[in-house]
């Protein structure tokens, strides 16, 4: 239903790998402005405060929030590795995501809603491989 709202009022799909690239270039160009302003890509993405940039925000507090209040399982490995492990996961996955012109999920969410047989065909392939996967480890957890 948030993809629709999204539809109607703002005009365009759901996402945030968006959001993430105008922050950067933003960042960069406190940085080093003329280079940004040097670069096509990074001078076209104007860094704006719009609900993207607080749905990423709102992702991150959420994500805090039910670590803090839930029952969070213990790993064996230490805090500092589990966070470097997450931070370049997620370094790697929008530097995908980027090259990819967005990500896979809202290209699964948004595609599927405007009919997009891309949207269909990955929601069919991660429903394959989500089952797939639950089958092997179920088997080799016996």
């Amino acid at each position: 239903m948030l993809s629709w709202f999204a539809f109607l009022t703002a005009g365009r799909p759901l996402g945030v790998s968006s959001a993430f690239v105008r922050l950067a270039a933003w960042i960069e160009g406190l940085i080093a402005p003329a280079h940004v302003e040097a670069t096509p890509y990074l001078a076209r993405l104007r860094p704006v405060l719009d609900w993207e940039f607080f749905l990423v925000a709102g992702i991150g507090l959420g994500a805090l929030a039910a670590s803090r209040l839930g029952e969070v399982r213990r790993q064996e490995r230490p805090p500092a590795k589990r966070i470097a492990e997450a931070v370049i996961g997620g370094f790697f996955l929008m530097i995908g995501a980027r090259l990819a012109n967005g990500c896979t999920s809202g290209n699964g969410i948004s595609g599927s809603l405007q009919l997009a047989l891309s949207g269909w065909v990955f929601f069919l392939t991660i429903f394959v491989s989500g089952a797939a996967a639950a089958m092997l480890f179920r088997r080799e957890a016996r």
